[in-house]
C-alpha cells in the first residue's frame, strides 16, 4: 500500500507485520513516534514516516535509542500518545531511562515496540526484551499473528493510559518481517493538543512534576499498577484456547511460536487429544486465566523464543497454585525437550511434541535429508560473508591492515556493531580483534590506550561508522580525550545508517520525514573535542595509508582519522559508475604472479572473479560498482580503470 494510513474501516490488506504494527498505532490515534534503525524492526519507523503528513505524525530517527524513549516519553508527559521503536539490543541502550520512566508513570498511551531476532539473523546475538518488563515491572504483550499484531498495538495504548505506565509490544523476526491478511479498523483524527502540566501537587501522576522518586512510594505504585494490569489481562481477547475441554497434553505459546506450534498438531493430526493455549498477555500472567487452563491437564509444553521466560514464569504462578490444581508436569527450554537457542520451527516444534507423546514423526525422508546434506557441503558453491562490490569499507580495511602489517608493532583494531563488523572476517582481512556493542570498539581501545604504564606499546585502533559515532562512540571518544588514551579512532563515514538502509542521522541534512535539517560535522566535532583529525578518501589507498601511519607514528593522545565515501548502494550512488573497470589477459599472470592472485583471494570484491579456464581474473560487469580500487592494488597493473 502507497501508505499505511490507506484502507478503510473494515478492508482487508496484506501488510508486512512492521505495517500492521504501525496501522494499530495510528488507529490508536498515534501522536509522535521515535526510534533507532535495527533490523527486524526499521520499516515500522519508515512505514510512519510515510503517514506523517496525512496523519498529523512528528516521527524521528533518534540519536540513540535511550534518546528515543526519552522524546516519546515527552510527548506522552504532555497527554499525546507515543511510540518507541528499536531492535533488541536498544532496549539494552534505553534500559536506564526504561527504569526511571516505569516508577514515574507515564500520561498519554505510551509503547515501547521492541522486535526481537531469535537466531541472530542480523545481529550478533539473539538477546531478549521481554526480560526487562519483568525486571522494571511493565506489562508485556506478545501478538502471535498479523491481525494481533494491529490490534494488540492498538489496544496497548488504551492499557497505557488505564495504568498510567509504559507498555511493551514484543514482535520478532518471523512476525516483523513476514506478511499476512489484516483487517483494517477506523483511524481517528488526530487533533490531540500537547500540554505539559507541572504545578501541581508533587505526587499527582497528573499534574505534578514527573519523576520517579520518591521510591518507595513510586516503587509500591508500580507493584499497584502490574497487579492491575493482570486482573485486566483474565479478559483479553487476545488469549485464546484451541482444542478439546480435557486435552492429554497442553502447548502454551508466545508470539509467533503459537504458529509453529499450531501446525505441529496439524502435522501430527493430534487436534483432538493435544490443546493449544496462546498467550499475548505474557507478563503479569493473569492467575484465574491461568488456573482454569493448567487445571485442564497434567502435562505441558511451553513453545517460545528463545530463553525459557514464559516456561519460568508459568511454573512458578503453577507452584502458587498446586494446592488447587495439583502437580503439574512441563516441557519446554529447561528439560532442553526445545533447544535453549535459535529459532523455533513447526518440525522442532513437531519433533518435542512427538517424543512427548510417543509418536513417530519424520519431518522428511532420510533418503532426502541425506541427498540435502551431501549437496550442502559437496555440490554448492562457497559463500562466504563479504562487503558488497564497491564498499568502502572494505578499502579502509585494507587500509589499516596494510598499514598495521608495516607497522610490524602487532597494532590491532577495536571493532563493534555495523556493516564493517564483517571485519572480523577474510572479507575484511581479519582486521578487528574485538566486536561488541555499538560505540565499544572506542571504548574498549579507550582502556587498552592507557596499558602504556604497564609496558604495552601495540599501536590501538578502534574503528565505528558515521552513525553510530553519534549513537555512542562519542562519549567513548570523550572519555580517550580526557583520560589521554593513546589511541587512533578510524571514523568510517558512508554518509547514512548503512546497515539498515541508509537511515538518516545528525550527520546528515535530512530527517526522517525528508526534511532539512541541520547536519552535525564530524570533524568539527572531533576537533572541538580536542582530538587530531585528519579527513581521507579511503579509495586513494596511497594518501589514507600514509595519513594513517603518520597518526600511529605519532604515539601519544587521540587521532581520529575519518574515512569519508558514500555507500556504493546508497540511492545517491546506486547504479552510478566512476570508472569502466577492464583485466588485460596478456597481463594478468594470475597463480603465477608474484601475488598469486591478491585481486581475487585476498581482495576478494564480489566484481572481480576468477576464471579458472582461462587462468586470470576479470571483472563481473553486472555488479562491478567502478570504484577502481582493484586497479591500484593489482602489482602487475593488469587492471585498469578508465573514467566514466
Amino acid at each position: 500500500m502507497a501508505s499505511i494510513a490507506d484502507g478503510k474501516a473494515g478492508e482487508v490488506k496484506l501488510l508486512m507485520g512492521n505495517e500492521a504494527l504501525a496501522r494499530g498505532a495510528l488507529e490508536a490515534g498515534l501522536a509522535v513516534a521515535a526510534g533507532y534503525p535495527g533490523t527486524p524492526s526499521s520499516e515500522i519507523i519508515e512505514t510512519l514516516a510515510k503517514a506523517a503528513s496525512t496523519s498529523n505524525l512528528y516521527v524521528e530517527w533518534s540519536v540513540n535509542e535511550k534518546v528515543a524513549l526519552e522524546v516519546a516519553a515527552a510527548a506522552s508527559f504532555a497527554g499525546l500518545r507515543s511510540l518507541c521503536v528499536m531492535k533488541q539490543n536498544g532496549v539494552n541502550v534505553a534500559s536506564d531511562f526504561l527504569l526511571h520512566l516505569a516508577g514515574s508513570g507515564t500520561r498519554g498511551g505510551m509503547v515501547l515496540m521492541p522486535c526481537d531476532d531469535p537466531g541472530a539473523l542480523s545481529s550478533v546475538n539473539e538477546g531478549e526484551a521481554r526480560h526487562f518488563a519483568r525486571l522494571v515491572e511493565i506489562p508485556l504483550l506478545e501478538p502471535a499473528t498479523f491481525q494481533q499484531a494491529k490490534d494488540v498495538t492498538r489496544w496497548a495504548f488504551e492499557l497505557s493510559e488505564t495504568l498510567r505506565t509504559i507498555v511493551m509490544v514484543r514482535s520478532a523476526t518471523r512476525l516483523s518481517h513476514a506478511s499476512g491478511t489484516v483487517t483494517m479498523g477506523e483511524i481517528p483524527s488526530n487533533s490531540s493538543k500537547a500540554k505539559f502540566i507541572h504545578d501541581g501537587f508533587v505526587l499527582d501522576p497528573m499534574e505534578g512534576p514527573v519523576m520517579s522518586p520518591p521510591v518507595a512510594y513510586k516503587h509500591s505504585q508500580q507493584q499497584d499498577k502490574i497487579e492491575k494490569a493482570a486482573a485486566i489481562f483474565e479478559d483479553s481477547p487476545f488469549n485464546t484456547y484451541e482444542g478439546p475441554e480435557n486435552p492429554s497434553l497442553m502447548l502454551i505459546a508466545s508470539s509467533v511460536a503459537g504458529l509453529y506450534a499450531r501446525e505441529a498438531i496439524h502435522l501430527l493430526g493430534v487436534a483432538d487429544s493435544v490443546g493449544l493455549l496462546c498467550l499475548a498477555t505474557t507478563w503479569p500472567l493473569p492467575p484465574k486465566f491461568m488456573q482454569k487452563y493448567l487445571s485442564k491437564t497434567d502435562r505441558f509444553l511451553v513453545v517460545e523464543e528463545v530463553l525459557p521466560f514464559l516456561e519460568e514464569n508459568i511454573k512458578v504462578l503453577a507452584q502458587e497454585l498446586t494446592q488447587t490444581i495439583g502437580p503439574k508436569t512441563f516441557f519446554g527450554k529447561r528439560d532442553k525437550t526445545l533447544p535453549g537457542v535459535g529459532e523455533l520451527n513447526p518440525d522442532l516444534v513437531a519433533g518435542a511434541l512427538s517424543k512427548i507423546l510417543g509418536k513417530p514423526y519424520v519431518p522428511v525422508s532420510q533418503e532426502y535429508s541425506g541427498k540435502a546434506r551431501q549437496t550442502a557441503f559437496l555440490g554448492a558453491p562457497s559463500r562466504d560473508l563479504t562487503f558488497c562490490p564497491g564498499c568502502p569499507h572494505r578499502a579502509s580495511f585494507w587500509n589499516i591492515h596494510t598499514v598495521l602489517s608495516t607497522d610490524n608493532r602487532q597494532g590491532f583494531v577495536c571493532g563493534d556493531i555495523g556493516c564493517y563488523s564483517m571485519a572480523v572476517l577474510p572479507s575484511g582481512f581479519s582486521t578487528l580483534k574485538t566486536l561488541h556493542a555499538m560505540g565499544s570498539g572506542t571504548g574498549v581501545a579507550s582502556g587498552f590506550g592507557k596499558l602504556g604504564q604497564f609496558g604495552m606499546d601495540q599501536p590501538v585502533v578502534s574503528v565505528c561508522g558515521d552513525s553510530t559515532f553519534f549513537h555512542a562512540a562519542m562519549p567513548a571518544l570523550a572519555n580517550a580525550i580526557h583520560h589521554g588514551s593513546d589511541i587512533t579512532m578510524v571514523i568510517l563515514d558512508n554518509s547514512g545508517t548503512g546497515m539498515t538502509g541508509f537511515q538518516p542521522h545528525p550527520g546528515l541534512p535530512v530527517d526522517a520525514l525528508g526534511q532539512q535539517a541541520p547536519a552535525l560535522d564530524i570533524e568539527k566535532i572531533c576537533k572541538a573535542m580536542g582530538a587530531t583529525v585528519a579527513v581521507c578518501d579511503p579509495f586513494d589507498l596511497a594518501h589514507t595509508q600514509e595519513t594513517l601511519h603518520k597518526l600511529l607514528e605519532e604515539g601519544k593522545g587521540v587521532k581520529v582519522l575519518i574515512t569519508r565515501r558514500i555507500c556504493a548502494l546508497s540511492p545517491e550512488r546506486k547504479g552510478k559508475k566512476q570508472f569502466d573497470m577492464k583485466v588485460d589477459a596478456s597481463v594478468c599472470l594470475g597463480e603465477n604472479c608474484g601475488c598469486n592472485r591478491l585481486c581475487t583471494r585476498i581482495f576478494r570484491c564480489p566484481g572481480l572473479v576468477w576464471d579458472a579456464a582461462a587462468k586470470t581474473a576479470k571483472i563481473d560487469e553486472v555488479i562491478c560498482a567502478g570504484c577502481g580500487v582493484c586497479a591500484d592494488i593489482c602489482p602487475s597493473g593488469a587492471i585498469s580503470k578508465t573514467p566514466v
